[in-house]
């Protein structure tokens, strides 16, 4: 599923985000402590994802085509701000519920 993310405050711009893109995020649990306390998105928590996403590239012994495609599709998109890296934040926090992988061992009845 792709799913259109509003990439800032008027709407002009937006960033098509797919089940790919939030599963990598999941993966890498790239969203987990980025945000300071504050909750406050700027340019400088894009630039520590951005900076995140370079260092686990770089260390990838395997293939790391998920990261880049992430890269290329959503983080280094010329749409993507602060106000998107928000959006961004706010789909997958609504996506997560859903997708979170079943502990082994559990029944359902």
């Amino acid at each position: 599923m792709t799913y259109t993310l509003q990439a800032n405050p008027t709407g002009t711009r937006t960033l098509a985000v797919s089940d790919e893109h939030l599963e990598t995020i999941q993966k890498y649990d790239l969203l987990n402590r980025l945000i300071d306390s504050t909750g406050f998105i700027d340019e400088s928590v894009l630039d520590k994802l951005k900076l995140n996403l370079r260092s686990l590239i770089a260390a990838q012994v395997e293939d790391s085509k998920d990261l880049l495609d992430l890269c290329i599709d959503v983080i280094y998109h010329n749409n993507m701000k602060a106000f998107g890296l928000q959006q961004l934040v706010r789909l997958y926090q609504e996506w997560l519920p859903a997708h979170q992988p079943q502990p082994e061992g559990e029944n359902k009845a």
